[in-house]
């Protein structure tokens, strides 16, 4: 499986300086107390001592500190995707955990932190860079589930691989998207592996 690559989000100032993980933490800290929206700029340099003029020195607004934070949410998610696939072993069985994971690993983000994952939430409805790199890793590696599949016999070959991919993934970005999946709280467990079986019996070769 190939290794994900966080896309850089455009900071300012040097790349190495202590004062843009100081802005980072208590961003952190405030949206999960208070929610990114009711966040401001200001609020965010007043807990680290700088003016908000300083702050804009490091991050151009305050939706790129959002974008940090959310980069490295995404990352842990992610993360717990790919081991859930490396521990499947066949692609059937690599693409049925893969759904599983998505679901398990985005309800605990929302049952740890809401807050933090209402910016999840925002950047997938707002199209945000580090959501949209996210769903493109995902579908990636979707993708490379696939391609196995096929090779070792276990999936259909007739479909074009790209419309078999587009297809399942539609299946999945219910799940996969934060903003969605907090409106269909009270089914998703079951329905990733309800869904998982309709998609690889339409597999089947």
């Amino acid at each position: 499986m190939s290794t994900p690559t966080a896309s850089p989000m455009p900071t300012r100032g040097p790349a190495d300086h202590d004062v843009r993980a100081q802005i980072a933490t208590a961003a952190k800290e405030h949206f999960s107390r208070y929610g990114y929206e009711k966040t401001t700029v200001s609020d965010l340099a007043k807990a680290i001592g700088f003016s908000k003029a300083y702050v804009y020195k490091f991050f151009e607004s305050k939706q790129v500190i959002g974008e940090m934070i959310c980069t490295h949410c995404l990352a842990e998610i992610e993360a717990e995707i790919r081991q859930a696939v490396e521990e499947g072993g066949h692609p059937p069985e690599q693409l049925r955990r893969m759904f599983k994971a998505i679901v398990q690993s985005t309800l605990k983000l929302l049952s740890q932190d809401s807050k933090l994952y209402e910016i999840a939430a925002s950047a997938a409805t707002e199209g945000w860079q580090s959501a949209a790199a996210y769903e493109k890793r995902i579908r990636q590696l979707l993708n490379e589930i696939l391609e196995a599949g096929r090779k070792s016999g276990d999936f259909e070959r007739k479909t074009p691989l790209d419309e078999a991919g587009d297809a399942i993934f539609l299946v999945m970005r219910p799940y996969l998207n934060p903003w969605l999946l907090q409106h269909s709280l009270h089914h998703a467990e079951r329905a990733s592996s309800q869904l998982a079986n309709l998609v690889l019996r339409s597999l089947s070769p």
